[in-house]
């Protein structure tokens, strides 16, 4: 879990970034999950926009894509997701 100083420090990360993934209609796919996993092992942390065709309640998309993919969310603002995951082999963002 982490703390709130390390979401703190987590969204300043994330707020240059653009949204890599959407999510629409189809909602939450399992090539979905896939697919964000190996980004997050890339680059630790992604934004997520749901578009306004997406129905399901953001926090439980928050939560399935969180969990599918083994990652944290860091926060959850107007349609965008924010995502966290310790990457294994591509460290690169050193939590205070």
């Amino acid at each position: 879990m982490l703390t709130g100083k390390q979401k703190r420090f987590l969204r300043s990360k994330a707020h240059h970034l653009n949204p890599i993934f959407q999510v629409g209609k189809t909602g939450v796919t399992d090539n979905m999950i896939n697919q964000i996993a190996d980004v997050l092992e890339k680059r630790e942390l992604i934004k997520i926009s749901i578009l306004q065709n997406n129905f399901d309640d953001k926090n439980e998309v928050a939560n399935e894509l969180a969990q599918g993919s083994g990652a944290e969310v860091v926060q959850i603002i107007g349609n965008t997701i924010v995502l966290y995951k310790e990457s294994t082999e591509n460290k690169e963002i050193q939590l205070p």
